[in-house]
């Protein structure tokens, strides 16, 4: 059985939860998780993988174990939060990975690659959207409206995303045998959105997704440049990046390995299964 380290760093000031399993000197992975999860979302997924790669998978600031820091002391930002994972990166020593990215994950991710791009070996994505095409009009609907104009209805239509019933729709919808997914997933993610502060923390990262949207051609030139080895993935039945995302990374990475499963958008609370043995291929051809 694996041995999975529960630790902390400040970076930046800030105290930032992260867990590590692995061999020491094994090819690191790191696991960006996605909203409105945590690390906790990579419980499972690490014991499958530990026996040959050094993982790391930090709660984001705001998320999880980590500080959370209210709105006026911290400006929470997609570029902040990638900031913070690279300077966690670098007190671990960490300057050359492999990274698996999902949802919130994808945009913190990409960010770290266009910084640095000979530090990534291989990109997993698992609903890690990088295309226009995969955000789900029903879903981003809403939060388009927040962009363009944020007054108390456009606000509204976001907050219901941190509400207990959108939390567990994001679990369920998808899933065929929704006796899969453990309860705690929602019950807990909703927990820790309903920390004091935390809904004004969800709502500047809401807002700052705007900026994920201009940045896709930039990550499809850097695809198209640098030929990164991807897997993607992919719940079919995801409600919020729809498998047009998966599918458009073949424009740019022609030898990408692309997976549509059943399942939705938190694939490995369903399908884990189907999802190690191709992580598990991808990441021994990609060192």
């Amino acid at each position: 059985m694996a041995e999975i380290h529960y630790r902390y760093a400040t970076v930046e000031g800030r105290r930032l939860f992260y867990r590590e399993a692995g061999p020491p000197d094994g090819p690191v992975v790191v696991l960006l998780h996605g909203f409105p999860s945590s690390s906790f979302m990579f419980r499972n997924l690490i014991p499958r993988l530990a026996d040959r790669w050094r993982l790391i998978a930090p709660d984001h600031l705001g998320f999880g174990h980590s500080d959370a820091p209210p709105v006026s002391e911290f400006d929470y930002t997609f570029d902040a939060l990638a900031d913070l994972t690279r300077g966690l990166l670098g007190q671990l020593g960490v300057d050359r990975y492999g990274m698996y990215v999902q949802d919130f994950g994808a945009p913190i991710g990409f960010r770290l690659a266009l910084r640095d791009p000979a530090a990534v070996t291989a990109i997993i994505s698992q609903n890690g959207n990088a295309y226009e095409k995969g955000m789900q009009p029903g879903f981003f609907e809403g939060m388009r409206a927040y962009w363009t104009d944020q007054n108390a209805e456009t606000e509204a239509g976001v907050r219901r995303a941190l509400s207990l019933d959108v939390t567990r729709w994001q679990y369920l919808t998808g899933v065929a045998d929704e006796s899969l997914v453990d309860p705690d997933t929602w019950e807990h993610d909703f927990a820790l959105l309903s920390r004091p502060g935390m809904d004004l923390v969800q709502l500047k990262m809401a807002l700052d997704y705007r900026t994920n949207v201009p940045l896709y051609p930039v990550v499809q030139a850097y695809f198209r440049e640098y030929q990164v080895p991807l897997l993607a993935v992919w719940g079919a039945g995801d409600p919020v990046f729809a498998p047009d995302g998966a599918r458009a990374f073949a424009d740019d990475l022609p030898k990408a390995e692309i997976h549509l499963l059943a399942g939705g958008h938190f694939l490995l609370e369903s399908a884990l299964d189907d999802v190690v043995p191709l992580i598990r291929t991808f990441l021994t051809n990609h060192r």
